[in-house]
């Protein structure tokens, strides 16, 4: 028995806190205090000449880094001032940083800039801060910070090296010509201007290396003009995949961040949703097996009058939108209301379900052929045009999705059909989610064991010979934590 429910709008949920706020300080034209003529300070000094700063630097002795900086700054002007600072030279400062040994100078110097309102830093003294520097990636005027509130520098260096491997050096020039076509285009309507940064970022990120031009702006601002002839919406079937948010491909993490309205079902992860730009719409069209479910008819509908409102849809699908997903139906009602319509897969469950156990779905000796079937049909009764001989194959892995209902009579059935009782088997709930939980039993075997277990869904059982080494695997683990 199911009920029907109606598609909702879920608020967007509160932002998680926040160690440190993140801010970019305009720093051109301005004047900064360091105290101190260390290494360290100079190595601050440095960044803050490479603002624009005008950096002024009190101290009784300079190091060597310090004089050669004074003499080739980055950026900003860097002055060294052979004496210990005062509080009269922190007024009209826009920002303070200080190189102390003792405590007690740190805390006198930065009370003083907060008796003089500047934000303030002590270097390697938390305590004494009003904020911290952060390991940084330069592609100026794109600047990624990367803080661990001061818990793990070392993590946020290593983190740092990562993006400094996905980042390539050409985005500095990408995201300086969109500072510069920024204001040529900011008199284009609405529609167009953001076709425009869209066929931009597409491009920058295909052609990293390739410097923009201005034939790059001719060409990206002819194809932005299309969006005020053609101002219809669209819609795309995306795979959210099984559940952990790492396994979305970038496909989809573009849609989400591209969509003006998200049409999500109960088994999306919320973790997901996380990837979807802040201003998108996001509506829970739940469907979930013998619970309420909005009608298939009404999410058609929203779907495509959403899109004929001009709004980019995303159809989100957990798995992949093409199995079991009913996508059919949808590019069918898309296709007869003229709505343009693309599909992003995404991982399906029984994919992340067997990396999540380490084993694979076929293998030599084992499994020539690999089949998805589902548990049940539109009435929620066993399908009655079940292929029994297929799932009684030897070599053949079987997927059953949605099995929880009917999982008893389905094996029952293909056991009665030839099926080996003592095939391996596993029952997964949450696959790749961090609350996944499975069984492990036999063909004749696994029915009951998910009863007994009372797993949540969503649930997917596997079957195959293929998994005899993987239940080893297990039983050898239990008997090694049993005699440990």
């Amino acid at each position: 028995m199911s009920f029907n429910r109606t598609p909702s709008e879920a608020p967007s949920g509160r932002i998680a806190p926040l160690a440190r706020l993140p801010l970019f300080f305009a720093l051109e034209g301005k004047r900064a205090v360091v105290a101190g003529g260390s290494p360290a300070a100079a190595w601050k000094a440095e960044l803050l000449s490479a603002t624009g700063a005008r950096v002024d630097v009190y101290a009784e002795k300079h190091s060597a880094e310090m004089s050669a900086l004074a003499l080739d700054p980055p950026r900003g002007s860097v002055v060294l001032h052979a004496r210990k600072w005062t509080g009269a030279d922190l007024h009209g400062a826009a920002i303070a940083i200080g190189a102390f040994e003792a405590d007690e100078d740190a805390a006198v110097f930065s009370q003083a800039a907060r008796a003089a309102d500047v934000p303030v830093n002590v270097i390697d003294k938390p305590a004494f801060c009003d904020f911290n520097f952060g390991a940084i990636v330069n592609r100026s005027p794109l600047v990624v910070g990367i803080s661990t509130d001061g818990a793990a520098p070392v993590f946020a260096q290593a983190i740092r090296g990562r993006i400094e491997a996905m980042l390539p050096q050409g985005f500095a020039a990408w995201a300086e010509a969109a500072r510069t076509w920024r204001g040529r285009v900011k008199n284009l309507p609405a529609a167009a201007r953001r076709k425009f940064w869209e066929r931009f970022t597409n491009h920058a990120v295909a052609h990293p290396q390739s410097p923009p031009v201005e034939a790059n702006f001719n060409g990206l601002l002819a194809g932005a003009d299309g969006a005020n002839q053609n101002p219809g919406g669209s819609v795309a079937l995306v795979g959210a995949g099984p559940g952990d948010p790492d396994l979305l491909t970038l496909g989809a993490v573009r849609a989400l961040q591209t969509a003006d309205v998200i049409l999500f079902d109960d088994l999306v992860s919320p973790d997901v949703l996380d990837f979807a730009r802040r201003e998108a719409r996001k509506m829970l069209v739940g469907k979930t097996g013998f619970g309420p479910s909005c009608k298939q008819d009404d999410i058609n509908a929203l779907m495509v009058g959403l899109a004929k409102q001009g709004k980019r849809v995303v159809r989100l699908k957990g798995g992949d939108p093409l199995i079991f997903g009913r996508a059919a139906e949808e590019l069918e009602a898309c296709a007869a209301a003229g709505v343009p319509v693309r599909i992003v897969p995404g991982i399906t469950s029984a994919q992340g379900a067997a990396a999540a156990l380490n084993t694979p779905l076929t293998g030599r000796g084992h499994a020539r052929r690999l089949q998805y079937i589902t548990g049940h049909a539109r009435d929620g009764a066993l399908p009655e045009d079940i292929d029994w001989q297929s799932l009684a194959d030897p070599s053949c892995t079987t997927a059953i999705y949605m099995p929880t209902r009917t999982l008893a009579a389905l094996t029952e059935r293909a056991i009665a059909a030839g099926l080996d009782p003592k095939t391996p088997a596993f029952a997964v709930s949450r696959a790749t989610c961090h609350d996944q939980q499975v069984v492990r039993a036999s063909a004749g075997t696994v029915a009951d064991e998910l009863t007994k277990a009372g797993l949540p869904g969503p649930v997917l059982v596997m079957l195959g010979h293929v998994f005899a080494e993987a239940a080893m695997a297990d039983t050898a683990q239990e008997k090694n934590a049993a005699l440990g």
